[in-house]
This record gives structure tokens, C-alpha cells and sequence, in this order.
């Protein structure tokens, strides 16, 4: 990686799990960084963050609120770059315009506004997801390759009920608009279920994908694209110090069924008790492929994903969710 002395950049949502690494990876090449968090009273959102090397230099946090229109002027002020990787992710929602589409859309808006105000702003980089490019009506099945060309439908997603999908759809597709009609220069990250270890003390909905299987009597009938958080990290800052970084990452190492994660545990950790059925009768759901050439285009060499799967158990070890 690049010095990034002298350069000064600003992450947002930092406490969470990709933010973190994104984080601890700018920190170790000289950047001074601006951090904010919802809370800076937290220890479970800041503390992980003030231990990292180089924090006590040059890591500075700041509150501020996605849907708090102008709370991020003060803090882009100065910055040359911009990480915006704040937006909810979870299950289990009430209601999703409240809990979820807000806070993409109207976030990813606030942040961009603020933005236009910085003259020293270099580029913005957008964490955004596979969700917001494989679902739409193309089949996807084990021949079908998804690339950055795909966006996903959000008539689609609203009929199936995906609001985190339909989130983070509604959230690049304004973003694209709004940096178009704005002269801004930015890029986007879109990564799949995103795994390995855990700096932040609380559990994260993709880690907890794997944790959820141990002990667990079924294992979900679905297929994901799964890839290492230091990878999505390491591209993030690849695409903001690359002067050809154009356009959307996507960022899949591999797409493979929830059984092949059961088996790869297996191999890995015999003694686990490990679910030997699937939640339901039907077919496999199946796996497709995606295109990794944008992706290396950045420097990305894949950490494999039994590696991944091992590192995100041992991190959940640590850290306690897991004792065995």
C-alpha cells in the first residue's frame, strides 16, 4: 500500500465490521483519519478503534447522524477522501423504510451533500453491495457469469420482500445520480457476504451467518457470494488511491451453497456440531458465478474461502460467541 501521510480522510460508520478494517488498513499507511460513529460515548463502538497502531496520532472521531441533514459538513470539510460504508444491516426488520430504506438512501444523500461543499475532495468511495447488482429477472445458474454491468430490480426486491436488497439498490442507484448532476467522482464496492476476522467486540449479521450454523439442526437452502472483510478493505483503499478506479467493484471470491460452508466446517473443525440437513426439500439453490476481473483490475487476490471460514472461527473463538 501507498503512504498516505499527509493525507487526510474521512470513514464513515466506522465502528462496523468492514469501517473497522478500512480503518485499521489507512491508519497503517499514514493517513489521518476522520472516523464517525453514532455514538462516541460508546466503548463498544470506539474502543476497538482507539487501540488500533497509529490511532492516537492520527484518528480522530466524530458523531454524526445519517439522517441528520448537514451533520457530516464539518467533518468531509478539508478531507480528500471519503469512505462511506454507513448503512444498516439486519434481518429481522418491522419497518423497513424506517429501519433500513431511510437511512441507505437519505445517509448515502446527506453524506453526498456535504461532499459537494469540500473543493479539496479527491473521490468518494461508496460501500455498496451484491445486493444492489444480482437481483433482478436474469437467471442465475452455475453457466451465467454477474459482472459490474448487472443492477438489481427494485420492483423485483419489493416483491420478494428484500428490503435490505431493495436498501442498498435505491441507495447506489441515487448515489450514481446525485454524484452525475454534482461533478463528483466516485466509485463503488459491492461485495457479497463478507467474512473473516471480527475487529469490533458485537457480532455482525454476515459473521453471524457462519456462527448461526454451529449447533443449529438445518442449514439454510440458499446460495451466496462470500469474500474476506480484509480484501473488501484493501479494495476500498485500492479504489480511492487508483487514479483509473472507475465506476462499481463487485467482489466475490466464490458462490457456493450453505451446505458447502456445513461441509468446509466440517473438514476444518470435526468435533463441531454441525446441522446434516437442509431447512427444506427443494432443490438446491444454485450457484452462479461472478466475474473477478474488474476486481483484480485493483490489486484484489482473493483470500481463499476455507481460509475465511477458519479466520471467522477463530475470531468468534476469540472473542468469546463460540466455546469449544
Amino acid at each position: 500500500m501507498s503512504s498516505g501521510a499527509g493525507n487526510l480522510v474521512c470513514v464513515t460508520g466506522a465502528s462496523g465490521y468492514i469501517a473497522s478494517w478500512i480503518v485499521k488498513f489507512l491508519l497503517q499507511s499514514g493517513y489521518t483519519v476522520r472516523a464517525t460513529v453514532r455514538d462516541t460515548s460508546d466503548p463498544k463502538k470506539i474502543d476497538h478503534l482507539l487501540s488500533l497502531d497509529g490511532a492516537k496520532e492520527r484518528l480522530h472521531l466524530f458523531k454524526a447522524n445519517l439522517l441528520e441533514e448537514g451533520s457530516f459538513d464539518s467533518v468531509v470539510q478539508g478531507c480528500h477522501g471519503v469512505f462511506h460504508t454507513a448503512s444498516p444491516f439486519y434481518h429481522d426488520v418491522k419497518d423497513p423504510q424506517a429501519e433500513l430504506l431511510d437511512p441507505a438512501v437519505k445517509g448515502t444523500l446527506n453524506v453526498l451533500k456535504s461532499c459537494v461543499n469540500s473543493p479539496t475532495l479527491k473521490r468518494v468511495v461508496l460501500t455498496s453491495s451484491v445486493a444492489a447488482v444480482a437481483y433482478n429477472s436474469k437467471p442465475r445458474t452455475p453457466d451465467v457469469v454477474v459482472d459490474e454491468t448487472w443492477f438489481s430490480d427494485p420492483d423485483i426486491c419489493r416483491e420478494l420482500k428484500r428490503w435490505y436488497v431493495l436498501s442498498k439498490t435505491l441507495a447506489e442507484d441515487s448515489a450514481w445520480k446525485f454524484v452525475r448532476e454534482n461533478n463528483i467522482d466516485m466509485v463503488t464496492i459491492n461485495p457479497a457476504m463478507v467474512i473473516g476476522p471480527l475487529l469490533q467486540p458485537v457480532l455482525n449479521t454476515s459473521a453471524a451467518a457462519v456462527l448461526n450454523l454451529i449447533g443449529a439442526q438445518t442449514f439454510p437452502n440458499a446460495s451466496f457470494g462470500w469474500v474476506n472483510v480484509k480484501d473488501v478493505a484493501n479494495a476500498h483503499i485500492q479504489a480511492y488511491e487508483s487514479a483509473s478506479a472507475n465506476g462499481r467493484y463487485v467482489l466475490v471470491e466464490r458462490v457456493t451453497h450453505y451446505s458447502d460452508v456445513v461441509k468446509t466446517l466440517h473438514d476444518l473443525y470435526p468435533t463441531l456440531q454441525l446441522p446434516e440437513k437442509c431447512a427444506n426439500d427443494n432443490p438446491y439453490e444454485p450457484t452462479y458465478q461472478v466475474s473477478k476481473e474488474k476486481a483484480k483490475s485493483l490489486g484484489i487476490e482473493f483470500v481463499p474461502l476455507d481460509v475465511s471460514i477458519k479466520e471467522t472461527v477463530e475470531s468468534l473463538k476469540e472473542k468469546k460467541f463460540i466455546n469449544f
